[in-house]
């Protein structure tokens, strides 16, 4: 696996990854009531997965993108960072399970490292690598299964391969779900290309992951990190845009959507697309007003500060929040129970719910302390 590759895709892993972790004190966080928590937004990276692209002309062209992407400042701090100290939280269990005591998380639910999408692939590829992604994921979770779930992919540039894919990922292997990017291979989600895939994921009653993988800003955001601190949640922004004003949150409204990032801006100026669908025909292409829908997608907590994660609860309610790390990535935020603490407005009640409760019911389990 080439160390050019690892950095251009997976963006840099934290030097601090425990430096933010909260303390645990005898079952309980100090001062607090303990509550079972769920990380909805990790990830596991599969090396068998690497060694079936080493040599395709599109993975050994990554560097060159990477150079487009990334101003030599990010990728010198990558090389020196992300490399040694990504590694082994991603592919180690132990350390994994280690990891998630510290930060006081029960359950992760683990979905691939983004840079595994490969879109690019070819159908016999895109078959083999998927396999082997979500094998590997499930291989892994059933080694602690009160500790670990996982959620798949599945190869959407190949529409009705990734529906085999998908039924094989939940029916047999058991996953929760599968974790897409905002874009493939330059199509948006809400193409009809993907019909039947969104029609398939509603009936399975699994979780669907929007993962953005990079940025379609191209230079404007190489400096200064803004591919990822400030293209991911663009990229959000847009993809989940489109599903909902191309119609596709209407035609299977039973589809579990959950969006890292807290969904990027979209919650943040929802104001904006509800008055474009209010007074233009070519907004109005959706059933209900903009902001309706996002009581119809789950959100993650990765949004760093008190007052957004009270104006995301306030637009999409507190049911719709799930809590997510972003584990084992720099962009991480490991301190969710301060993070909910400070909103004062949450009930203890809210905070259980957003803890462990609502990822619990999305994912079809069993209250935490049940039977």
């Amino acid at each position: 696996m080439s160390a050019s590759s690892w950095v251009y895709t997976c963006g840099s892993a934290g030097a601090h990854a425990h430096a933010e972790s909260p303390a645990r004190v005898g079952g309980t966080r100090a001062g607090r009531q303990r509550h079972y928590t769920v990380d909805m937004h990790c990830h596991m990276l599969t090396v068998a997965a690497e060694a079936l692209v080493a040599e395709r002309p599109q993975k050994l062209a990554e560097p060159e993108l990477m150079r487009k992407a990334m101003s030599e400042e990010t990728i010198a701090f990558n090389f020196k960072h992300m490399l040694p100290q990504a590694f082994p939280k991603l592919t180690q269990l132990e350390q994994r399970l280690a990891d998630m005591d510290a930060m006081g998380v029960d359950l992760q639910v683990v979905s691939p490292a983004p840079n595994q999408y490969y879109y690019w692939a070819d159908p016999e590829l895109a078959r083999d690598l998927v396999r082997s992604i979500n094998e590997h994921i499930a291989e892994q979770v059933g080694r602690h299964p009160d500790r670990l779930l996982g959620m798949g992919s599945v190869a959407l540039q190949h529409p009705e391969l990734s529906i085999e894919q998908l039924d094989y990922a939940i029916g047999h292997l058991g996953l929760k779900g599968v974790e897409i990017s905002s874009l493939v291979s330059g199509e948006e989600l809400g193409s009809a290309k993907f019909e039947r895939f969104w029609a398939r994921a509603e009936q399975l009653g699994c979780v669907v992951f929007l993962h953005p993988l990079g940025t379609t800003l191209g230079e404007r955001t190489r400096p200064f990190y803004l591919s990822n601190h400030l293209g991911q949640p663009l990229e959000h922004t847009v993809a989940l845009s489109h599903l909902i004003f191309g119609g596709v949150l209407d035609r299977y409204p039973g589809v579990k959507l959950f969006a890292g990032h807290g969904g990027g801006y979209l919650a943040s100026y929802i104001g904006r697309a509800d008055h474009a669908w209010q007074v233009r025909p070519d907004a109005r292409t959706c059933r209900k007003r903009p902001s309706e829908y996002l009581r119809q997608i789950w959100f993650d907590t990765i949004v760093y500060r008190p007052e957004a994660l009270r104006h995301l609860a306030e637009e999409a309610g507190v049911s719709q929040l799930i809590v997510g790390t972003d584990y084992p990535y720099d962009m991480a935020d490991y301190g969710m129970h301060e993070l909910l603490a400070a909103v004062q407005e949450f009930s203890e009640a809210d905070r259980a719910a957003i803890l462990g409760g609502n990822a619990r019911a999305l994912l079809g389990l069993a209250p935490a302390g049940a039977g």
